[in-house]
């Protein structure tokens, strides 16, 4: 099977896999509010600047998205130690929580699925997903 039909069907069984496994999004947020938190877990401390670019919006917007999130207490902002006139925003401990329950598959519905695989088919789902990710990082980060 070519890499372009093993891509579909691996999305056609992600999607699936994560409609089903999802947590209960108790917080209503948006895509873009969802990626600035993930690139702020994966980069750690951020200005608004390099929000403003993963977004492709003005700072103003950034800014904005910034706003609502740390009004939602999901972001805070503070004053860089190294440079004063730096803001770096950081999540809070409810943005982690968050970001985990929008963006990770529901550990306990996971485990059910688990109990029901071999010892051996739990070590295959484990290496695959571990080796497509090695690749992913390798490509894109």
């Amino acid at each position: 099977m070519e890499s372009e039909n093993i891509a579909k069907e691996i999305n056609k069984n992600w999607t699936d896999i994560y409609y089903l496994l999802h947590y209960t999004h108790l917080e209503n947020l948006s895509h873009q509010a969802i990626r600035l938190l993930q690139h702020i877990s994966k980069r750690g401390n951020c200005s608004v600047n390099d929000l403003a670019e993963l977004l492709g919006v003005t700072h103003n917007t950034a800014s904005e998205h910034i706003k609502r999130l740390t009004n939602k207490g999901l972001v805070i902002k503070i004053r860089s130690s190294n440079d004063e006139r730096r803001v770096v925003i950081s999540l809070t401990e409810n943005g982690e929580l968050e970001l985990h329950k929008h963006t990770h598959l529901d550990e306990t519905k996971l485990s059910k699925v688990l109990e029901n695989l071999s010892v051996e088919e739990k070590t295959q789902v484990e290496q695959a997903f571990s080796l497509l990710r090695k690749e992913v990082v390798k490509c894109f980060s």
